[in-house]
C-alpha cells in the first residue's frame, strides 16, 4: 500500500522519489565499490611506511594508472548515482611527449592525484565500515534467532539481558547504516565532482570566450547581410524607381496633348515615385549609411544632426576609430534617440556628444523636453538596450518627469 500524507512527504524527502530499499542499496553499493578502486592508493601509502625503496616505482605505477582509475571512478558515479562527470579535455594526445608534458603541468591532473591518494583510500575505508555496519547490524538483530540453534539444554528459558542489548543495538545499527552510506556517498560524489572533473571556473571562462567568439561571428554575419541588402536596394529597386520617375517626368513634359485626367494621373505617379525614392534613401541610410563606412562616425553623425527636425548641437572627439560593428551600433543609437526626442520629448533643442577614451566610446544624447521616458512605454528604449547589449555596452537613461532627459551609452571600441 502506497504511503500517503505526511508519510508520503517524508518518504519522498528521504528517497528522492526512489523506494527506500533501493535508495539504501544504491548508496551501499556505491560506497562498497570504492574499496577495490582504493587498493592502488593503499598500496602506495603502505609502501611509504613499509618499503621506502619501492616508493618511486609505486608512484610511477600510480601515475600510469591515473587515467584508468579516473575512468573507473567516473563509471562508478554514472552507473550507481547517475552522476555524469565531464571529462577533462587536452589539446594533444597522451602518447606524444608534448601531450604527456601538458598533462603533467595541468592543474586537473594534480587534482586527480589528490583524489586518488587522499579521498579514494578514505572512501574505501568508508565502504569497509559500511560492510561491517551491515554485518554487525544483521548479526545483532538476529542474535535471538541464533540462540535457537543451540541445544535446548544450553538455552535460557527467556531472553537474557545480553541478547536484548545486542538485538536493540543491531536494529539501531540497521537503521543508521543506510544514512551512513548516504552521507559517505554524498561526500565522495561531491569531492569527485570537484577533483576529478574539469575546473568549473576554467570551463566557464572557456565557455564565455567561445560565446564571445560566436557572438562576434553572428554580428559580423549580420553586418555583411545588412550591407548586402543595402547594396541590392541601392543597385536594384532604387535604380528602377529613379528610372520610373525620370520616364514619368519626361512623359509629363513631352505629352502635351493628353486629357487633363491623364496628366493628373501622371503627375500623381511622378510625385509618388519621388516620395518612394526618398523613403528608400532613408531606409538605406538606416541600414548602413555609405558615409559611415567611407568617412567614419563623425561625418555620419553630422548627417543625422543635419536631418533632425530640431536644432542639434553635435560634439565629436574621437582619438581612435571604433570597429565597424561599434560604429553601426553608435549610429543606430544616435538615430533612434533623436527620433524618440522628435516624437515624444517635445524638446526645443538637443545635444549629442561622442568621445573615445581608454578603448571606450561614450555617447550622450541630452534634450530639454518633458522627460518621463520609460523603457516599458514602447518609446524605442528597449531596442536601444538590446542593440547596445549586443556588443557588451552599457546604457543609462536619466529622464525625470519635467525633464531633461539624458541617455548615456558606453561601447567598446575594439569590436
Amino acid at each position: 500500500m502506497a504511503p500517503s500524507g505526511a508519510l508520503r512527504r517524508t518518504y519522498t524527502w528521504i528517497a528522492g522519489h526512489t523506494p527506500w530499499s533501493a535508495w539504501a542499496r544504491r548508496n551501499t553499493v556505491f560506497t562498497v565499490a570504492a574499496v577495490p578502486t582504493a587498493l592502488p592508493a593503499v598500496a602506495a601509502i603502505t609502501s611509504f611506511f613499509l618499503a621506502p625503496g619501492r616508493i618511486p616505482a609505486v608512484l610511477a605505477l600510480l601515475m600510469l594508472l591515473r587515467p584508468l582509475l579516473t575512468g573507473l571512478q567516473r563509471s562508478r558515479l554514472w552507473a550507481l548515482l547517475a552522476v555524469d562527470l565531464p571529462q577533462v579535455t587536452y589539446t594533444r594526445p597522451w602518447w606524444s611527449p608534448r601531450g604527456r608534458l601538458e598533462r603533467l603541468r595541468a592543474e586537473s591532473t594534480w587534482r586527480q592525484y589528490g583524489y586518488h591518494l587522499l579521498v579514494s583510500p578514505l572512501a574505501g575505508l568508508g565502504g569497509a565500515l559500511v560492510v561491517l555496519a551491515w554485518a554487525g547490524g544483521l548479526a545483532g538483530a538476529s542474535v535471538f534467532a541464533w540462540s535457537w540453534t543451540r541445544p535446548v539444554t544450553e538455552r535460557a528459558p527467556g531472553w537474557t539481558d545480553d541478547e536484548v542489548l545486542l538485538t536493540v543495538l543491531g536494529v539501531l545499527l540497521l537503521l543508521v547504516t543506510p544514512w551512513l552510506a548516504a552521507g559517505l556517498a554524498r561526500l565522495d560524489s561531491g569531492l569527485a565532482r570537484r577533483l576529478l572533473g574539469p575546473n568549473r571556473a576554467r570551463e566557464l571562462e572557456r565557455r564565455v570566450e567561445d560565446l564571445a567568439e560566436s557572438r562576434a561571428g553572428v554580428l559580423d554575419a549580420a553586418d555583411l547581410e545588412r550591407r548586402r541588402i543595402e547594396r541590392d536596394l541601392h543597385d536594384g529597386a532604387q535604380q528602377r524607381l529613379v528610372s520610373l520617375a525620370m520616364n514619368l517626368g519626361i512623359a509629363r513634359a513631352t505629352l502635351s496633348g493628353l486629357p487633363p485626367e491623364a496628366k493628373a494621373v501622371i503627375d500623381e505617379a511622378h510625385r509618388e515615385a519621388k516620395e518612394a525614392i526618398e523613403e528608400l534613401n532613408s531606409l538605406v541610410r538606416g541600414l548602413h549609411p555609405a558615409v559611415l563606412e567611407d568617412r567614419g562616425l563623425d561625418a555620419a553623425l553630422s548627417g543625422i544632426a543635419a536631418r533632425a527636425p530640431l536644432p542639434v548641437e553635435l560634439t565629436v572627439d574621437l582619438t581612435e576609430r571604433p570597429g565597424p560593428t561599434v560604429e553601426a551600433v553608435a549610429y543606430f543609437v544616435v538615430s533612434e534617440a533623436l527620433a524618440n526626442v522628435a516624437k515624444h520629448a517635445r524638446a526645443s533643442r538637443c545635444q549629442v556628444g561622442a568621445r573615445s577614451h581608454g578603448g571606450r566610446l561614450r555617447i550622450t544624447v541630452t534634450d530639454d523636453g518633458v522627460g518621463g521616458a520609460d523603457p516599458a512605454g514602447g518609446t524605442g528604449l528597449v531596442g536601444l538596450r538590446k542593440r547596445v547589449g549586443s556588443v557588451d555596452g552599457t546604457i543609462v537613461i536619466n529622464s525625470p518627469l519635467g525633464g531633461p532627459t539624458a541617455v548615456t551609452v558606453e561601447l567598446p571600441c575594439a569590436l
